[in-house]
């Protein structure tokens, strides 16, 4: 039987590719009102990783929007984009260096009629099969950056489920970095696992 639990800061703490990829297959919660939970199965992630990399936030040093990437591991990093978009992020390793985990897509799993309510999307793989309709389903905005996500009462945060079999994952590169050089283009640094292979028993696909 499945006894989830929230995932502790230490889990976080680990070199960004680690959670980048561990974090597949695991359940990202918002608590919504009066208890409801606003959650999916974690289906694509990216890791950014310090000022060397020429594709994150931080090769231009710490600024008001990304001083989230600098502080303790576990915490939100949420940025607006192209005048429209959320992203929501999750800082990795050690406190003052610059690293995160962009969350790329959810497979839904509970609130789906507010998340459809949220956004008008054509089926359920829809809500959340994009880092901007995610926090668009899950309704985070910019008052989530900062947040911890490990805390006891935590109304954001990652429910530790059974870890995705290697078989299952492809990597590839970074998605919409065409002003960005190479090698940090190419970088396969992008993890992915189709839905309807995560077994329906750990909240994956339904069949």
């Amino acid at each position: 039987m499945i006894n989830p639990k929230p995932w502790p800061r230490s889990r976080f703490e680990h070199p960004t590719l680690q959670v980048a990829r561990a974090l597949l297959g695991q359940r990202l919660v918002r608590r919504h009102s009066h208890g409801q939970r606003l959650a999916g199965i974690i289906t694509e992630t990216e890791a950014y990783i310090g000022s060397d990399d020429l594709a994150c936030h931080a090769r231009s040093g710490q600024t008001m929007r990304n001083a989230s990437m600098w502080g303790p591991a576990g915490h939100a990093y949420v940025f607006f984009t192209y005048g429209m978009h959320w992203m929501l992020n999750i800082v990795t390793e050690a406190e003052g260096f610059p690293a995160a985990v962009l969350l790329r897509g959810i497979w839904p799993t509970e609130g789906i009629q507010i998340m459809h309510a949220n956004r008008d999307a054509p089926s359920r793989r829809a809500l959340g099969d994009g880092p901007a309709k995610l926090c668009q389903a899950l309704e985070i905005d910019r008052q989530w950056d900062g947040v911890d996500l490990c805390r006891k009462d935590a109304q954001l945060f990652i429910e530790s489920m059974p870890a995705v079999d290697e078989i299952l994952v492809t990597t590839g590169p970074r998605v919409g970095l065409t002003q960005v050089p190479e090698p940090w283009k190419s970088i396969p640094w992008r993890f992915r696992v189709d839905p309807r292979k995560i077994p329906a028993e750990t909240g994956g696909f339904p069949g």
